[in-house]
This record gives C-alpha cells, sequence and structure tokens, in this order.
C-alpha cells in the first residue's frame, strides 16, 4: 500500500508537469495506446487509485504478422481484374498467414501464467488471451498504475492506467483491452420525442408501423431469396430475453422459423431481463435481420459487456463462420486503430460488417467511432414510403438524425477517391473517410418489443434499424452467391463505390435527393445517405450475379456434430449442378482430425442424377479433444468449390463424488463414505480408488477397488475409516481416482470426537 501510495503522488506530480514516467528499458511497448487524452491534459482529475485487491478482466490483442503483405492482400482480393478476386481466406488459412504464430501465442500465455493471471478466454485465432487477475497483478505486470479519474463530461468516475502499459517479451503486443472504462458502450436507436410527428402509415405490424418485411418487401420485393443456408451474427454490448422476440413475431401475426443463439465471448451473460438490463437494441436487431431474410439458419448474438476485442474476436473465428454481421452499438477505444485488424481480418475471410452510422446528425472532424474504420460499411438513416402494408418502396428522403460526415483520424480509402465520388456538392472529404457508404429507414416507423413490456409502434428510430436490414440483405446475396456456385460477396464497399459511379448505379440503387441531417443530399454520393439504398433484386444481381456458365455447388450436412474419441460419424455431402453443367466433381476432404481418418464414398459425383457420398470421420483413441473445420472440396479441371464442417471431438472422462462430504464419530470408531464414479461421454474402464491424509493409527480401505464403471450407469465403492484411538482431531482426506492418465480428486471431512 506503500508503494502504491507513493507511486500515485509521484503520478500526481508528472501529472502536473505535464511529464510521463518512463517504462523499465527491458520491457517493450504496445503497438496502440491506452493512456486517455482527458487524464494527460488534467481535464479528468485524479482522484484516487483502484483497490489492489480488485478483480480485473482484460484482453491482450497479439499483434498481425505482416500488417503491409495484408493491406496489399486485400487490395488485390477486392480487385475483379486480379487472379485471387474474391479467394477468400478461412479462419485456420488467416491465422496461418497473417494471425501470431504459435510460439508468440504460447509466450503470451507463459508471460501470463507467470505474472499470477489466470487464463480464462481468447484463441490464437481470434488474436487474443483473455485474463482475469487482480489490480496489483495488472499493475505490476504492466508497469503501470491505475487511477481513478472524475469524467470530464459525466457525473461519474472512471478508472485508467496512469501510463503507457509495457510488458516484458521479446516482441510488441497490439492491445490490451479492459485497463479502463472510461468510454461506455451505447446503442443507436433514438426514442422519438413526442413532439416529433411519425410518418408511418403504410406499415403491416400494429399502430400502421413497420414490421421487418415490409422492410424486405420495399428493398428486396422479391420471394425466391429468403437468406437459407445463411447465418447472420450480430455484436452486442449485453444479452437478450427471447420472449420479447417471440411477443414480437407473436404479435406481427409471423412465424420466426430461425434459431437465435446466444454467445458469451468473454463470460458475459447472455440474460438480459428488465428492469436490470435492457434488450431493447438487441430485439431490434434480430427482428430487423430475420424480417429482411426470414430464411437464415441461425442468428448468433454475440454478447460482451465491455470488451470490443473479445467480440470481434469471436465474430472473425467462430465455427461455422457468419458472413452477415451487424453492429449498432458505438463505443470510443483509446486508440481508433484498436478494432481494425478485426475488421481487415474479415474482410480477408469474406464476412461483410455493417456498422449503424449514429443517429446525432452530421458530424464533421468528429466521426464516432467504428463507423469512421474504413473496413466497416457504414450505414446511414432515411425516412421511407411505401405503396402500402407489406407494399414495394414508393419514395425516401434523409432523415434529419442520421449519422454522416468525416472525421479527422482515418485517411480516404481508395474506394472514395473515384472520380465523381466526392464533389463540391456533397461537400466530402477529400483527405478523410466519408460516412455513410449506404443507408435505409431509420424514422420512427417501426414496430418494437422489449423488455417484456407493452410492444410500441412508431415510437423509436435510429441507425439501429438499418444496419442489421443491410445484414440481412447481404445474406440474400450471398444466398444467391451460393447457389451459383460462387464465393461470398464480402466486405463492398470497393464494390459498391465501382457501381456508383457507373451507368448502372440508377437501376442498383434508390438515389436519395432531397432532405438533410445537416448536409446536404445531392444526385449520387452523399454524406447524409451514401449511395442510398438498395434497389429491389438488381443490387443483389451486381453483387451477386446470375451465373449462366455451367457450374456447380458444393454442400454438407450437418453443419456440425460431436462425437467421442474413439467412434466415428458421418456427413452427407451433395453436389448441384448449375445452369446445364453435366462433368463429374471429384471429391476430397482436408482438415481430417489428428490421429484420425477421412474416408469419402464415393469419391465423386456425376450425371445425371448427381448422387450424394457419405464422409465417414473416425477418431482413435489418441485423437485430441477440441473443434476440427474439415473442409470439403469438390473439383472439375479449374472449377473448385469447397463448403465446410465442424467436427467436435470430447473426451471420455468420468467425475467423482461422496457422500456425506464430511461427518463427525467417536474416537475408535468407524465411518463410512459413498464413492461414486459417473462416466462421461461414454467412458468405461478400470478406476483405481487411493488415499492421502488416513488418521494416524487408523486405516482407511475402499470396497471394491479397483472400480468397474461402465457408461452409462454410475458405480460406487465404499470407503471406510478406522479411526483408532488416538484422541480427538479433524482430518481432510483426499481421495483420487486414476484410470489412464485420467486423475480426479476430492476431498472428505472427519472430525474425530471424545468418547
Amino acid at each position: 500500500m506503500i508503494r502504491r501510495l507513493g507511486v500515485f503522488l509521484l503520478t500526481i506530480v508528472a501529472l502536473l508537469l505535464g511529464v510521463k514516467t518512463v517504462c523499465q528499458a527491458q520491457s517493450r511497448p504496445l503497438l496502440t495506446h491506452h493512456v486517455r487524452e482527458v487524464t494527460l491534459n488534467g481535464q479528468a482529475p485524479l482522484v484516487g487509485l483502484l483497490p489492489a485487491t480488485q478483480s480485473m478482466r482484460i484482453d491482450i490483442v497479439l499483434a498481425l504478422r505482416d500488417q503491409p503483405e495484408l493491406e496489399n492482400f486485400l487490395q488485390k482480393l477486392y480487385d475483379p481484374s486480379s487472379p485471387v478476386y474474391r479467394r477468400f481466406l478461412t479462419v485456420p488459412e488467416f491465422t496461418a498467414k497473417f494471425g501470431p504464430s504459435q510460439e508468440d501465442y504460447e509466450a503470451v500465455i507463459r508471460f501470463a501464467t507467470t505474472n499470477g493471471f489466470t487464463v480464462v478466454g481468447g484463441s490464437r485465432d481470434a488474436m487474443d488471451v483473455q485474463l482475469k487477475g487482480s489490480v496489483g497483478t495488472v499493475e505490476t505486470a504492466f508497469h503501470i498504475t491505475m487511477g481513478v479519474y472524475q469524467h470530464p463530461t459525466e457525473n461519474r468516475t472512471f478508472y485508467a492506467p496512469d501510463r503507457e502499459p509495457a510488458v516484458d517479451l521479446p516482441f510488441q503486443l497490439w492491445h490490451i483491452s479492459g485497463l479502463d472504462n472510461y468510454s461506455i458502450p451505447r446503442p443507436l436507436y433514438k426514442r422519438r420525442n413526442p413532439n416529433v410527428t411519425s410518418n408511418a402509415t403504410t406499415g403491416s405490424c400494429p399502430g400502421e408501423s413497420f414490421c421487418g418485411s415490409d422492410m424486405r418487401a420495399a428493398y428486396y420485393a422479391g420471394t425466391a431469396l429468403t437468406g437459407s443456408g445463411e447465418n447472420i451474427g450480430l455484436l452486442e454490448y449485453a444479452g437478450f430475453d427471447i420472449a420479447d422476440v417471440n411477443t414480437y413475431y407473436q404479435n406481427a401475426g409471423q412465424t420466426r422459423t430461425f434459431a437465435v443463439t446466444g454467445i458469451s465471448t468473454d463470460g458475459s451473460s447472455l440474460s438480459c431481463v428488465y428492469p436490470s438490463c435492457d434488450d431493447t437494441e438487441q430485439t431490434i436487431d434480430i427482428t430487423q435481420a430475420g424480417g429482411m431474410a426470414p430464411g437464415v439458419t441461425t442468428v448468433y448474438v454475440y454478447v460482451s459487456d465491455s470488451s470490443d476485442t473479445a467480440l470481434l474476436g469471436a465474430m472473425s473465428s467462430d465455427a461455422p463462420l457468419p458472413l452477415n454481421l451487424s453492429s449498432s452499438w458505438t463505443w470510443g477505444p483509446p486508440d481508433p486503430s484498436t478494432d481494425d485488424p478485426y475488421f481487415e481480418k474479415m474482410a480477408a475471410q469474406g464476412q461483410s460488417f455493417f456498422q449503424a452510422a449514429g443517429d446525432g446528425g452530421a458530424y464533421e472532424g468528429s466521426a464516432p467511432w467504428p463507423p469512421n474504420s474504413q473496413y466497416v460499411i457504414a450505414v446511414g438513416g432515411t425516412d421511407l414510403e411505401t405503396t402500402g402494408p407489406a407494399g414495394p418502396w414508393a419514395s425516401e428522403t434523409a432523415w434529419v438524425d442520421g449519422g454522416g460526415g468525416w472525421g479527422t483520424n482515418v485517411p480516404i480509402p481508395s474506394w472514395q477517391q473515384l472520380p465523381g465520388v466526392i464533389t463540391a456538392a456533397n461537400e466530402g472529404s477529400t483527405t478523410y473517410r466519408n460516412v455513410p457508404d449506404v443507408s435505409a429507414n431509420s424514422n420512427f416507423t417501426f414496430y418494437v418489443c422489449a423488455d417484456q413490456q407493452a410492444c410500441t409502434a412508431n415510437n423509436y428510430g435510429g441507425t439501429s434499424f438499418a444496419a442489421p436490414m443491410w445484414a440481412g440483405y447481404l445474406a440474400l446475396a450471398n444466398q444467391q452467391a451460393a447457389a451459383n456456385g460462387d464465393s461470398p460477396v464480402g466486405f463492398i464497399d470497393p464494390t459498391i463505390y465501382a457501381i456508383g459511379v457507373s451507368s448502372s448505379y440508377d437501376t442498383d440503387f434508390h438515389d436519395i435527393t432531397s432532405g438533410s441531417n445537416g448536409l446536404p443530399t445531392t444526385v449520387g454520393y452523399d454524406l447524409a445517405t451514401g449511395w442510398g439504398s438498395p434497389n429491389a433484386a438488381n443490387l443483389i444481381n451486381a453483387l451477386a450475379p446470375m451465373s449462366t456458365t455451367p457450374n456447380f455447388s458444393i454442400a454438407a450436412s450437418p453443419s456440425s456434430q460431436t462425437v467421442v474419441q474413439g467412434t466415428s460419424t458421418a456427413y452427407t455431402v451433395t453436389v448441384a449442378p448449375l445452369n446445364g453443367y453435366d462433368n463429374t466433381v471429384s471429391l476430397t476432404v482436408s482438415g481430417c482430425p489428428t490421429g484420425g481418418t477421412c474416408a469419402m464414398n464415393p469419391t465423386s459425383s456425376g450425371p445425371p442424377s448427381y448422387p450424394s457420398s457419405t464422409l465417414t470421420v473416425t477418431t482413435s483413441s489418441s485423437t485430441p479433444g477440441g473443434n476440427y473445420l474439415l473442409t470439403v472440396t469438390g473439383s472439375d479441371g479449374t472449377l473448385t468449390h469447397t463448403t465446410a464442417v465442424t467436427l467436435v471431438v470430447v473426451v471420455p472422462d468420468f467425475s467423482i463424488s461422496a457422500s456425506p462430504s464430511s461427518q463427525t464419530v467417536k474416537e475408535g470408531s468407524t465411518a463410512s463414505y459413498k464413492v461414486t464414479l459417473t462416466p462421461v461421454n461414454t467412458f468405461s474402464g478400470s478406476v483405481t480408488l487411493t488415499d492421502t491424509g488416513c488418521p494416524q493409527g487408523g486405516t482407511c480401505l475402499f470396497s471394491p477397488n479397483p472400480v468397474t464403471v461402465t457408461s452409462p450407469s454410475a458405480s460406487t465403492s465404499t470407503f471406510t475409516v478406522a479411526t483408532g484411538k488416538k484422541g480427538t482431531a479433524t482430518h481432510t482426506i483426499t481421495i483420487t481416482a486414476s484410470s489412464g492418465s485420467l486423475k480426479h480428486s476430492i476431498t472428505v471431512n472427519l472430525v474425530i470426537a471424545k468418547r
């Protein structure tokens, strides 16, 4: 405590003198900064220290390998003239090419455990190691002091480091998330001011408000594409209540067919129950994405209370990998470049990340994060009118509250430098990234159910509605691309800017030329609505052209299976000919689990019926437990298409328990415990029981021993302790059960009392 008080005083002096305390020479600084400007310039005065014993959860992010080469690769990946155009990387391929090395990843884990942290999450594919430890542990490991500061504009304090962290590693890390709570993530929906009149008069939901299905009718205006075979991923800073989603669909008179699956990315709760938690944003995102693409397989809800890197790491490394992503939240990392490696990773893997542009109108020189990142697709707001309930698009103007403009920390990307994009009329920046890229309805015209309260009509709006709509719309495009046997659409900005300056622009987009968010709407691109909203299926056909060339697609089902180590399972592989294709397709598989075998029967499929093949995967007793991504490839000359399935291998094991856990007997008496061995994952085998801590002068015996355990039933042994006559004492006896390399222990208590 004395040392920390001394550091506290030195920190105050350093702040007053305007200098920084220098880390130890052998420590390496990180590649991003972590100290908030308001703590450096004194706008947020230091008021104390975090207690040294307080628990913290942080996320260490490792740096990309060869960042310049990744950016060069992305440029080629989205260049239609390039031989690698849309040849996206799988998650393991990205990790092998650009992610942290196995050696570096293991070095970070050693560093963490050596310094007293507990590893609680993260993965090499996600480029992160999630840790739990005390404030004192954090301060010692990273050579910082965790101060408490008065927020300069909000009535609260926040914690933050007093200087840039440094680590005793032979290489530089990228970032450490969780070292401050200065910026609180905020949803981007907006509640209507009672003095503002809603324009909704043609919706299908109660109160003539718009359902998600009305947006599908207006912007897609078709029925053939539903998002079948696709998944959507939503970024959320709180859990959700599925009851609110179900209430929405019940009141709308619709049936939800897609699954909603929550994924905690850092141990945060998936539950959000009012009044302790508000799930308005989460329910909006689920229902708008599902309304646009009602046939998707699953809407994945990725949840963290506070960690942007945990969220983005999970969304960019999950299996199956969702291609269509949306975020309707804004947050402010201390360094705006913190999240860019994940956005670039998504682009390299064919994922599309749609980000709500905000609901505060125009911004010039102060764009929020992350809409300002060049590798997200920023979605602005409009005011939509339709011809009637479930009717087609009628007209659209800019929404007065829609976010748009430019910041000063992200340079203008190449696709915004195309001639005709930035003009004097739209007042865009020729130096910095301009926002938004596209837009969709955001006015106070929607039906919303949340917090198990009465649902509302025409009270909520925001680009929160528009971003998940676009994720659903792109799921339709990716469904069409898959049906054509083509790669996913991926990051669409380079493509849509090229469309915007072409003769097909007015065919593919609704060009919105009236209304304002504080910046003008113009013909073509503007900072109120971007390129506008999607014009029915025309934009889908531009992103994923309908193929007329003979080709094929390949699929495998189920998408994921769980097997016990040493057993087998099977997947069905199908080839679908397209556009008159009538050749034979050869089938191969890669990624077979260690120690296992993969057999395809038959190894090809061909005309006239294209019968399915069976992929049989057999694991051995030495196959490590874990997740395996198997890639099935269909080939015919230069035509090659792949699909992936997941195999989860679980290891046979057993658990041990004892009853009672504690008992008291007179000296010289006998105590008995019932030891239960329960098989897990079809475990069968002989288990030997041993003990330590038997009372001196007494005896301890198991009967029977060893114990034969055969799944699915539990087996028992009686543990008898004869206490002898050595007087009163309290004994803790450890019982250990062993079978091969498997070993589990429990303790029981025995209190010996006087006669």
